[in-house]
């Protein structure tokens, strides 16, 4: 994966691709990362079909972002799950959802509940793997 996720070249930050996260550890289609410099941001693009990641916060040490690619590999959906409220309908939301490749050019809006088993999932994974 390399600078905003993609896979060959130079990011338009200047930066080799590969070199702007670190894994920390994957199970099955999920890998969790963290950015190696600056804040943390999600990835853009992927190269691997199915892959969701999960963008945890170096500092926090928890995930705040999961993130989806569409059938070209491209962020489609961006699930914020620690962070900053955004308001939808008039009140504070979080975790919520953000559509589209930017960030929520197709809108914000709160949660499913298939998403919300995966939020209890990303959040198991990540307790069981700095606990050892």
């Amino acid at each position: 994966m390399g600078g905003r996720g993609a896979s060959l070249g130079m990011s338009v930050k200047g930066k080799p691709y590969g070199t702007e996260y670190k894994t920390l550890f994957s199970d099955g289609n999920i890998k969790f990362i963290s950015i190696n410099e600056g804040a943390t941001t999600a990835p853009m693009e992927t190269m691997t079909k199915g892959r969701v990641y999960v963008t945890v916060n170096k500092v926090k040490n928890v995930p705040v972002h999961i993130t989806y690619f569409d059938k070209d590999n491209k962020r489609y959906k961006q699930i914020d799950i620690s962070g900053h409220a955004h308001f939808i309908n008039g009140s504070k939301v979080l975790p919520h959802v953000h559509k589209g490749y930017e960030h929520d050019e197709n809108g914000t809006r709160k949660i499913t509940m298939k998403e919300a088993k995966l939020i209890e999932k990303v959040n198991k994974l990540w307790n069981n793997y700095i606990t050892g």
